[in-house]
């Protein structure tokens, strides 16, 4: 197309009839047009009409209109998934136009709200909708995303892209609820546009292509929205159902590795001490049960007196401690205590247990290695002491055919003079065994 032709199709698509005029075209029809005269002076009749004073035919003017508005058209559509369609015969169509050329992106999301409004019934409206949404997010004006979203979604429910902007304008508000239903939606979205047969019109090959791949992106982000928002809900109960939706979207998601130890946390926290046990031992059977589940498992066998699972549990509590890094973002001089602590709690319940059993030796390796850990709480350390005095002295007692070993004995005569310096019910009887022994085997330092 000659240069000159160029800049009159661009002044025409601005609206400036001057410029047009200076070929020899008279435009006029719409606000953005002033109406002309041809060269006998008769003024044009309303509506986008051209009057060549220029030796060329009509036909090429009707070309010069279908460029133009061709031209606006693509500007307006650019990158959009619905066509628009601009009649500027048409108050709609003026209407379009005026969106098109308008440059301040608040008077222009006005301009889109009027035509919302005015034409809602009008073949444009999607591609209206279209351009109201990202702009809706834009601003923070959430809660009028949905309203075109679903508008879009009933008119193509494979736009994921659309449905995204739901999803984002959820989270903007922070709705738990809402982020679950839009992640969903989003998600079904994808895999409608991930079975979308490929187009025959190669002008659509291209979007097409780009719904599929984007679809496929926004299906893990839209998981890991559901699940970031559990993070960062207070509530327990509603953590938990954020959780549910997130295995709900999918079973195998690598979000969910952890999400046992959070039950069982949020469980123990609402009081639900039967739940918080049923997911202890389901863990536990996997071989995922974590300290907090296996210390609860350890003192429940403990305090019901049920030997095989009481050994079982500590063992493995103390096992797993033994061997456990210290937990990513979490304070170390926090996990090194809590460690010690349960490490200690684990080796006293192995300990207390074999010594109900009178397994001496086993109950003296137990709660020697418990000692350190059982420093600072004598709620525990006192009934260790007492037992570990009872437990060398009589593996040092010696008998008929063995002599007294005056090693343990001696360590006896310790423990329960430690036992002895701690107020507890085992005060007093400490302080006696310590006199007896000491009777029996004076020979014991």
């Amino acid at each position: 197309m000659p240069r000159h032709w160029m800049e009159a199709l661009e002044q025409f698509v601005l609206g400036l009839p001057h410029a047009a005029s200076r070929f020899g075209v008279a435009a006029t029809g719409g606000s953005q047009f002033q109406r002309g005269h041809g060269l006998a002076g008769a003024p044009i009749p309303a509506g986008l009409r051209y009057t060549s004073t220029h030796p060329v035919t009509r036909k090429i003017m009707r070309t010069l209109r279908t460029l133009a508005i061709a031209s606006l058209a693509a500007a307006l559509a650019l990158g959009q998934r619905h066509k628009v369609d601009i009649n500027t015969e048409t108050p709609e169509g003026k209407l379009l136009q005026q969106i098109g050329q308008e440059t301040d992106e608040a008077k222009k999301l006005a301009l889109l709200e009027d035509f919302s409004k005015q034409h809602p019934k009008n073949a444009n409206i999607l591609w209206v909708q279209g351009q109201m949404v990202p702009r809706y997010v834009k601003g923070n004006q959430f809660d009028k995303v949905f309203a075109p979203v679903e508008s879009l979604l009933a008119a193509d429910a494979s736009d994921a892209e659309m449905a995204h902007a739901g999803l984002k304008a959820a989270e903007g508000k922070k709705d738990p609820d809402l982020i679950v239903k839009w992640a969903k939606t989003t998600i079904e979205a994808a895999k409608k546009a991930a079975v979308a047969p490929k187009p025959s019109d190669e002008d659509e090959e291209a979007n097409w292509k780009y719904k599929v791949d984007f679809g496929k992106q926004v299906v893990k982000y839209a998981e890991y929205s559901v699940f970031n928002a559990s993070l960062q809900a207070a509530d327990p109960a509603t953590k938990m159902k954020l959780m549910d939706a997130v295995k709900e979207i999918n079973p195998q998601s690598e979000y969910a590795v952890k999400f046992d130890e959070t039950y069982f946390m949020l469980h123990r926290q609402m009081g639900n001490a039967a739940k918080a046990q049923e997911l202890a031992e389901a863990s536990a059977q996997k071989g995922t049960a974590n300290e907090d589940m296996l210390l609860l498992l350890a003192n429940g066998a403990f305090e019901k007196k049920d030997t095989p699972k009481t050994l079982d549990y500590s063992q493995k509590l103390v096992d797993y401690l033994k061997q456990a890094p210290n937990p990513q973002g979490v304070d170390p001089a926090a996990w090194e205590k809590k460690k010690n602590t349960s490490l200690g709690a684990g080796l006293w319940m192995i300990g207390m247990t074999h010594a109900q059993a009178s397994k001496f030796p086993d109950t003296d390796a137990a709660l020697r290695e418990a000692l350190p850990y059982l420093q600072g709480n004598d709620q525990l350390l006192a009934p260790a002491l007492f037992q570990l005095g009872l437990a060398n002295y009589r593996m040092g007692q010696g008998g008929p055919k063995a002599k007294a070993d005056l090693k343990k004995i001696a360590d006896a005569i310790k423990f329960n003079q430690q036992c002895a310096a701690i107020k507890s019910p085992m005060q007093g009887q400490a302080a006696k065994n310590v006199t007896v022994i000491r009777s029996q085997f004076p020979g014991a330092k």
